[in-house]
């Protein structure tokens, strides 16, 4: 039997956030991971005598946040490499692509070669984006509270707040359309968007997703060195130089609770370890399905309304490749002619649908089916980050691909549908692509499954309004705190969400060291 101050369960990005502040606060910290090694989806396997991110990973929004610098993580080997240009925005009707840069001028300067005509409407855009975007970076860095959120709205004078709420109420679709008239200009956006959440865009409530160029400008978009796991590497290191303890390869089979407290959890192979904080950094329906027994009164409310919400089903697939040459993509003379000599390659590439095709997407997923032109995500890697190439110098390939729903006719270990989005890539790439391809995988929402306990390969993800997080509805979603005394809550279905930002983690520690009554300003050691 072991003992620990806090027991953080669930290695994922989140998950060691939490627990590395709770280090640094002197807390005694033991995490656990139900995998040979920590990062879940943020981190980076060995397969195909390569290295490869589980999820097409670039950061963002975990660089505009503190966490960073305040858990060192430099120190710990964390270095990103940026790319020249944001992402290529093309289509699957070949039309001209267009370019975004973390640089407006840039930005607006590819447009006016290839798209004219949306300049102005780009211009309008980010003047009414880039207020609310600021703010919604601001909010996401704050502790949640009422009166949090209020002063820091009130220090920026108010500036983005009325839009930022009609906005969260409206459809991404619906604001889009505002601001451009070409739905070249529309669906990039909608694809990282509404469409990553399984959301269709004109869905009210996907508004935010309207922010997603305007957030590209506020802050640069980069790869860590050597993959998407070496931020979750470096987290780990910070963890473990504070004195937390990891322990791998060990699962949670339920959580033990006494007089209605959390009093410790049970492993798989009977090991109790005594604690009595718990911060579940994983699918709030399986903590509250599987692993807490008899309810505590005061928690019946809560635990009833997770076991009654039915399972969504995951839609995202990806396949991971080593290439023996370079491809060329259709376009990428044409991004050379009009961005100076961009290498096409070196930054993800955005393949959208249009919108009628994007409807029949949802369709046929009802149908357990795959879109005939699905939402793509290209990227090569190896190319803005060599570091990534395989030992003999060969490149690595990147597709992630939507909707690829889990209960597909026939199931995933037979499907044909794989052979047949690498064979849409390789139309992208002049048809030249599948000779350059020397071996490859594929991770169905099957194999998220599996190897990583997601449910039907769902991605939980925290998709309440604004108002709801300001007033602290959901509280275990939005403050993390559950009615059960000492069991608390992180990870991708907590307030801010999916993606790689980490706040849901730093935010969970703040609210387990308070009750510690660590005075200690977070992000310190002591």
């Amino acid at each position: 039997m072991s003992e620990a101050e806090v027991v953080v369960v669930g290695g994922g990005h989140n998950g060691l956030v939490c627990a590395a502040y709770l280090a640094r606060l002197g807390i005694d910290t033991i995490l656990i991971e139900a995998r040979p090694s920590v990062g879940g989806c943020a981190s980076t396997v060995d397969d195909l005598g390569a290295r490869f991110n589980i999820c097409h990973c670039e950061h963002n929004l975990v660089r505009a946040m503190p966490i960073i610098e305040e858990l060192d993580l430099a120190l710990y080997g964390l270095k990103y490499v940026e790319t020249e240009a944001s992402s290529v925005c093309a289509f699957h009707d070949e039309s001209d692509p267009w370019v975004v840069y973390s640089d407006i001028d840039k930005t607006l300067s590819g447009l006016a070669v290839t798209h004219p005509d949306q300049v102005d409407g780009y211009k309008r855009y980010l003047k009414d984006a880039l207020p609310v975007a600021r703010l919604a970076l601001d909010l996401a860095a704050t502790q949640p509270s009422s009166l949090g959120f209020a002063s820091r709205a009130l220090q920026k004078r108010g500036e983005g707040l009325s839009r930022l709420l009609r906005w969260s109420r409206s459809s991404a679709m619906e604001i889009l359309s505002r601001y451009f008239t070409d739905w070249h200009l529309i669906m990039p956006t909608i694809s990282v968007g509404p469409t990553v959440w399984g959301l269709a865009p004109d869905t009210p409530g996907t508004g935010m997703a309207a922010l997603g160029y305007a957030t590209r400008h506020i802050n640069r978009v980069g790869r860590p060195q050597g993959g998407s796991g070496s931020l979750t590497d470096s987290i780990k290191a910070s963890f473990e130089a504070a004195g937390g303890k990891v322990r791998c390869g060990s699962r949670v089979e339920n959580v033990l609770i006494q007089d209605g407290s959390i009093k410790g959890v049970r492993l798989s192979d009977g090991e109790i370890i005594t604690t009595q904080k718990v911060v579940a950094a994983c699918d709030p329906k399986r903590v509250f399905v599987e692993w807490v027994g008899e309810t505590p009164r005061k928690a019946r409310k809560m635990v009833d309304k997770w076991r009654q919400l039915p399972v969504p089903e995951g839609y995202e697939s990806k396949i991971d490749a080593v290439l023996n040459k370079l491809p060329e993509p259709i376009w990428g003379e044409n991004i050379r002619a009009a961005h100076n000599g961009l290498n096409p390659l070196g930054q993800t590439t955005i393949v959208s649908p249009s919108p009628q095709d994007l409807i029949q997407a949802h369709e046929m997923r009802s149908l357990g089916k795959v879109a005939t032109k699905p939402t793509m995500l290209i990227d090569i890697p190896s190319v803005p980050d060599e570091s990534l190439k395989t030992t003999s110098g060969e490149h690595i390939l990147s597709l992630e691909v939507l909707f690829t729903p889990y209960s597909t006719p026939g199931g995933w270990v037979n499907s044909s549908e794989p052979r047949r989005w690498l064979d849409i890539w390789s139309s992208l790439m002049g048809s030249e692509g599948i000779e350059k391809i020397k071996k490859w995988r594929v991770m169905t929402p099957e194999n998220y499954e599996n190897e990583f306990s997601m449910h039907k390969g769902h991605t939980p993800s925290f998709g309440a309004s604004p108002l709801n997080t300001f007033f602290g509805r959901d509280k275990e979603l939005t403050r993390y705190k559950t009615s059960i005394d000492g069991l608390y809550l992180s990870g991708a279905a907590t307030y801010p969400g999916a993606g790689i930002v980490g706040i849901s983690g730093r935010n969970a520690a703040h609210v387990v060291s308070q009750a510690f009554h660590t005075h200690d300003r977070l992000g310190e050691s002591k």
